[in-house]
């Protein structure tokens, strides 16, 4: 079964086993985003639309899935957004280079099957200055983890990778810099992580 077929199934029943659980790394992520101005800003990989509610009113967004059925159940959350929504591949973005002053990746680098392409193009359509916002589940270099790693062979076609070390995606994109690194429960294995394009 293909991730794109197996989120067609999951879709329905994605809030009601995510939304509550992840709520709060959310909002805390998206807390640092700028309240004043008219930025636009890239949600790559929106989903259902759970990071909406947390979005500042005033920006030009652009919510990217590649699953139609997320995609179409986010638009019940965007409507006092200025939103566009686009069903397309966060691993071959179909935007122009410096297209967003910011990027949002909650829980995408993980899912996808090559996390550090994920990483480049967000990357290549970010500006020089701008930030991108990561919330997601990281094993940590060295760490053994076997049966996360074992698990992950099943999940990764389902619904999820369990093996992903964000240094290792990290240092395919060497413009990036981290500025800083959050640990959340349970153990650290998720992460809230800002990063900075240099010029």
């Amino acid at each position: 079964m293909s991730l794109q077929t197996s989120y067609r199934y999951i879709a329905p029943i994605y809030d009601f086993f995510v939304s509550r659980t992840t709520s709060r790394a959310r909002q805390m992520s998206l807390s640092r985003l700028p309240k004043q101005g008219t930025l636009r800003i890239l949600l790559s990989g929106a989903g259902t639309g759970l990071d909406f509610p947390f979005l500042p009113i005033g920006h030009q967004y652009t919510a990217l899935d590649f699953n139609a059925k997320m995609l179409l159940k986010s638009h019940t959350k965007g409507n006092l957004l200025d939103m566009k929504w686009v069903q397309g591949d966060c691993m071959t973005l179909p935007f122009q280079d410096e297209s967003f002053d910011h990027v949002i990746l909650h829980l995408i680098l993980a899912v996808v099957e090559h996390p550090e392409r994920c990483l480049a193009e967000s990357t290549r359509v970010l500006k020089p200055g701008g930030k991108i916002w990561l919330f997601d589940k990281f094993l940590h270099p060295g760490e053994r983890a076997w049966v996360r790693r074992t698990l992950s062979l099943a999940m990764a076609k389902i619904a999820t990778r369990l093996d992903v070390v964000f240094e290792e995606v990290l240092a395919n994109t060497p413009k990036l810099i981290v500025i800083s690194d959050q640990a959340l429960s349970p153990g650290g294995w998720f992460r809230l992580i800002e990063l900075t394009k240099q010029n």
